[in-house]
């Protein structure tokens, strides 16, 4: 079902939405009893800075002082017939970006963010790697997506995953900052173990993150355990090659929960024997989650294994990979694009 471009638009966003509570204080200079009130009011209840609650008059004026008029407007949502929901937003500057509102046991929802405008690392079956990159977001725009989505949701939005357009740890600090607004108690209050941010291998960021111990799910998108294979998908494996980003993989898992290792399938190109006997060597020993997804290519390259074909590629995962979790992703809203790699950036 289309549905027509009429979300109005949303109302001045703050820059100060893309502060937590903490990064708030700093920044202006004020208690942090005021700073999560002023951000309870912007995010947390997504009202005007003046209707902050308790904040004297004077700390109002200091954080309007420091607000920025920039606004996020929604341009188009359109509905898979799965119930994913895919929303086109246009930025200040006339760049656009797209989330996607994803359904979950049709009670709440999780919401799937972008980090940048397009992306720099030309995946080979990427609709979003084909863009190349404009710029990195800004916290508060990554924030204004989850606000706009959240006042068009009559289910609560429960998750997060930083896996739309963008590699976010080429725009590390600013996806940090929105990812603990998104879980500060008086911003967004989503549990930190529900946001995930996922990385193609940027190993330097990778082990930035591990040593200062942040606690939102890593999730690594492999796609391919054979080098040459890897970098012919992810020219990412030149700059960052395999051997360096399994030690990155394995030095999160010795202080961190389990990296989820991401697996875009691909019919004839990475779901053989070989492939399996490969991705068991390398992660054998360490523990991880493996998320096996059908690839979505629009172009045609590219096309998704058959039943038959996951199957035996399951049960060589299965060989090679004893007791490691492995579980099916669902990649939903293929018929509207909304679907891993399918983002664009395009209207209907």
């Amino acid at each position: 079902m289309r549905l027509p471009p009429a979300v109005p638009r949303l109302r001045a966003v703050l820059h100060l939405a893309g502060q937590d509570s903490r990064g708030l204080a700093e920044a202006l200079g004020i208690e942090l009893a005021d700073a999560r009130r002023i951000l309870g009011a912007v995010v947390g209840r997504d009202r005007p800075l003046r209707e902050a609650r308790n904040v004297r008059r004077e700390v109002l004026d200091r954080a309007a002082r420091e607000a920025s008029n920039a606004r996020l407007d929604c341009l188009e949502k359109v509905d898979a017939r799965d119930g994913f929901r895919r929303y086109l937003f246009g930025l200040g500057d006339g760049a656009r970006v797209e989330a996607v509102r994803i359904p979950l046991f049709d009670t709440h929802h999780t919401l799937c963010l972008s980090s940048q405008v397009g992306c720099a690392l030309g995946c080979a079956f990427c609709a979003t790697g084909r863009l190349g990159l404009t710029r990195n977001l800004d916290s508060w725009e990554m924030v204004a997506q989850w606000l706009a989505v959240r006042a068009d949701s009559e289910r609560r939005i429960t998750g997060a995953v930083f896996m739309g357009q963008g590699e976010p740890f080429h725009n590390y600090e600013a996806v940090l900052r929105a990812a603990y607004v998104l879980c500060d108690p008086a911003g967004g209050r989503i549990d930190q173990r529900r946001i995930s941010i996922s990385t193609a291998g940027v190993v330097p960021m990778m082990r930035r993150y591990t040593a200062e111990g942040h606690r939102f799910r890593l999730c690594v998108s492999l796609n391919a355990a054979l080098p040459e294979k890897r970098a012919a998908l992810m020219p990412v494996e030149r700059g960052h090659p395999l051997d360096e980003l399994v030690d990155a993989i394995r030095e999160h898992g010795r202080t961190r929960d389990r990296v989820t290792v991401e697996y875009v399938m691909m019919a004839g190109v990475n779901t053989g024997e070989e492939d399996a006997e490969a991705l068991g060597r390398l992660l054998r020993d360490i523990p991880i989650r493996l998320n096996p997804i059908a690839v979505n290519d629009a172009t045609g390259r590219f096309r998704p294994p058959t039943e038959p074909e996951w199957s035996a590629f399951r049960d060589a995962l299965a060989r090679h990979l004893p007791g490691q979790p492995i579980v099916r992703r669902y990649s939903g809203g293929q018929d509207e694009n909304a679907a891993c790699g399918m983002l664009a950036s395009r209207a209907s």
